[in-house]
């Protein structure tokens, strides 16, 4: 059991939850439940069912959602480095599976890293519409990017910036936006005990505050007709169903929207705000005594109106003829698809050295001034007389989309994820998609019956 839970904190919630307290207080001797959800831009949940050697069972309201045994490490399995999928505890996977996100939606999700939330919303996405990604802080939106690449998402734009500056760019753009709430974190002191040390009431109320104004910016971005989710990992009604109280009394064009009160969910307080709006009812709570998971707090609103129509202003590329001309021969020589498929999904986009494929919905905002870190799938790089592609775009291909591959299994891939050359009996000279169990996993470039591994350095396991 964790023994320094703090003082103020146990106090506060015996006063809320009354004869509930002692139940839950007890749900602190427990070991928390791990968990992966599966990404199905990389595949269907059967054909992994068909291929994995954990030791699993479903989580009963996530579709796509496994528990694991604690002697199972999936974040050390080759599946992980090819983002099969992605480690996120029950209840945060929760919220994007309670958004009715669909293919060609504009998403936002505000609060971004580490990425899971936004991960999710790309797998409903299809890599159509899309997903921008927001987290501000820089050394955590690094850590976004890198898992917005390895689950080979390609419709996502990945920004370092405050949610005020960036309502000034995406004026009722958005017809989805994910708020998961930078919160005090009560509902992690069970998987993070750390998480005590840092709490106190102040800090509460100085989170409090935060939100307010994160979700008074996020209104400013959502289009009518749009939903918002609204999420913390937090028990502190000040956190919860008083800020959302308090959101819909200044904006009276936000309803909460019911939801389903599925296996191990529990109904919004109102009996915890001033006003005890009986709507708030409609929100749900997650608690660790209840459910399968840590704690949790969402609420899911809707703006007034019909849904904004977001047309392209113009789908010019800016490659210069040498460049397209590299491009073209890397595409003819490697992949399997044509140009005109690729261009369905965006416009050919050079920053610098570097291609991306932008989303088209992007091509109707004025960008300049805004902290960018990745602007749609990033294809690859022109060096000196040559187009070099990306392990992003590795991670987002197919096997049946590339002209060659290699594939290997769990137990012979360590060669390659440890960076060394492979030996490869065909005789093909060219880029070669390394692929783990038919997941892609990175480049290879072979010639003469060997394969120069690309797999970057910086993801390069030790021996």
């Amino acid at each position: 059991m964790i023994t320094k839970l703090p003082l103020d904190f146990k106090n506060k919630m015996k006063n809320l939850l009354g004869d509930e307290y002692e139940e839950f207080i007890k749900a602190y001797e427990y070991e928390n439940k791990q968990s992966f959800r599966l990404n199905l831009l990389k595949g269907t949940k059967e054909i992994f069912l068909k291929k994995h050697t954990f030791t699993t069972s479903p989580i009963p309201w996530i579709d796509e959602g496994f528990y694991y045994s604690k002697d199972d490490f999936p974040g050390k399995h080759p599946f992980h480095h090819a983002g099969v999928y992605y480690i996120q505890e029950p209840s945060a996977m929760t919220v994007v599976s309670l958004l009715n996100i669909k293919p060609k939606d504009r998403v936002l999700d505000l609060c971004a890293a580490p990425g899971g939330k936004t991960t999710f919303a790309a797998s409903k996405l299809e890599n159509q519409g899309v997903l921008v990604s927001n987290e501000i802080v820089q050394k955590r939106s690094r850590i976004l990017l890198h898992n917005v690449e390895r689950m080979g998402i390609k419709n996502s734009m990945i920004t370092n910036e405050d949610s005020h500056k960036l309502s000034k760019y995406f004026s009722e753009f958005f017809t989805k936006i994910i708020v998961d709430a930078p919160c005090s974190g009560e509902g992690m002191f069970r998987k993070d005990p750390n998480c005590c040390d840092e709490w106190s009431t102040n800090n509460v109320l100085k989170c409090a505050e935060r939100q307010n104004e994160i979700l008074e910016n996020a209104y400013k971005m959502l289009s009518p007709g749009g939903q918002l989710i609204y999420s913390t990992c937090t028990f502190s009604p000040e956190e919860n169903e008083m800020a959302i109280d308090k959101f819909i009394s200044k904006f009276p064009d936000m309803k909460i929207i019911e939801l389903p009160l599925l296996e191990g969910f529990s109904q919004g307080r109102p009996e915890w705000t001033n006003s005890q709006n009986p709507d708030l009812k409609n929100t749900i709570r997650l608690w660790p005594h209840i459910n399968k998971g840590e704690g949790h707090y969402i609420a899911l609103l809707e703006k007034d109106g019909m849904p904004k129509d977001i047309k392209p202003t113009s789908n010019k590329t800016n490659l210069d003829k040498k460049q397209m001309e590299e491009f073209n021969k890397f595409f003819k020589e490697t992949l399997n698809i044509s140009i005109d498929d690729l261009l369905e999904d965006g416009i050919l986009k050079i920053f610098g050295e570097s291609l991306y494929l932008t989303p088209y919905q992007l091509n109707t905002i004025e960008l300049k001034g805004l902290n960018i870190l990745r602007n749609g799938l990033h294809l690859g790089d022109f060096k000196k007389n040559r187009f070099e592609p990306s392990h992003h775009l590795a991670l987002a291909l197919k096997k049946d989309q590339v002209k060659y591959s290699h594939n290997f299994n769990s137990s012979n891939v360590k060669k390659y994820l440890l960076g060394e050359t492979l030996d490869v009996e065909d005789s093909f000279n060219g880029w070669t998609l390394i692929l783990i169990d038919g997941y892609s996993l990175g480049w290879g470039k072979s010639k003469n019956g060997l394969c120069k591994n690309h797999y970057p350095k910086g993801l390069r396991v030790n021996k």
